[in-house]
Order: C-alpha cells, then sequence, then structure tokens
C-alpha cells in the first residue's frame, strides 16, 4: 500500500461513495494500523489523510465506522502485511504499588482524624500563647547561659 501513487481525499471518496460509483474497498493492513484502496471506474486510489500521505488507522474499528459512515458497507480485508502496533504490558507491580500507597493514605486520613478529635475532646485546660511564649523565652535565656558558661 506505501507505494500506491495515486491518492483520493475523504471528500471525493464521501461524494463518489454516495454517488454509488465505488466498486469496491479493501482494508489494506500494514505496520501500524491500516489503510483503504478503494476501486471506482478503472482507478484504484488509496485514501489520503490531511496532509496528503496515505491514511493510517491504528485501529480496524476506526476504519470499519468510517466506511459505513461514508456509505461503503462491505469491503475486503487483506491482512498479510499487517502487524500491530505493541501495546505494553499493564504493569501489574505499579498498580499493586498505587493500591499499596491508597490502602496507606487512608490509613494515615483516619490515624490523623482520631488523633485531631482526641485533641478537640481532651479535658485538660489550654495553655494562652502568651504564657507559652514568655515561658520558652525564659528557657533560651537559661540554655544560652548555660552555653555561654561552658565556653561555647
Amino acid at each position: 500500500m506505501a507505494n500506491t501513487a495515486t491518492t483520493v481525499d475523504h471528500s471525493t471518496l464521501t461524494n463518489l461513495a454516495q454517488a454509488g460509483a465505488v466498486r469496491g474497498a479493501c482494508a489494506i493492513g500494514q505496520p501500524g494500523g491500516w489503510g483503504i484502496v478503494v476501486q471506482y471506474g478503472n482507478a484504484e486510489r488509496a485514501l489520503a489523510a490531511k496532509r496528503g500521505e496515505v491514511r493510517v488507522f491504528k485501529k480496524f474499528d476506526t476504519l470499519a465506522f468510517y466506511l459505513k459512515n461514508i456509505g461503503i458497507d462491505q469491503f475486503r480485508i487483506d491482512a498479510r502485511h499487517f502487524d500491530a502496533p505493541e501495546k505494553e504490558p499493564i504493569k501489574r507491580s505499579a498498580t499493586a504499588e498505587r493500591m499499596r500507597e491508597a490502602h496507606e493514605a487512608s490509613a494515615y486520613k483516619k490515624w490523623l482524624a482520631k488523633e485531631v478529635q482526641e485533641a478537640i475532646d481532651d479535658p485538660r485546660p489550654s495553655v494562652p500563647h502568651a504564657q507559652v511564649a514568655a515561658e520558652w523565652k525564659l528557657e533560651r535565656a537559661a540554655l544560652a547561659k548555660q552555653a555561654k558558661s561552658a565556653g561555647h
């Protein structure tokens, strides 16, 4: 299919199909997907993409839908040179890792909610910020004095 010299664009193919001028169509398998070759009159042409090169459908379902949508209900299939694109294998370890992380996150969220609720429910009286700040100021001064006398 790659050596087909002439092509037909979507608009022309649609008009030919609506006029009943298409004698046949063939889905041609190739590396990476499927192309279409149509026969009309004495001509045989490949479907072109917008940029002019031969259009390749990665999925056969998409090609079949395309042809049916423009009025071509029957076509041949030539899969001799079809080479499906390799799919990446599903990485079970990655999925398992995501699930493990999700379970850990859920457990942490439950633990944190419990800790916060316990702090809210704590019956001990709260210590005002100003009092804590004053106590820390005294503590820092004592530590600085101790460090100075130790020769640091």
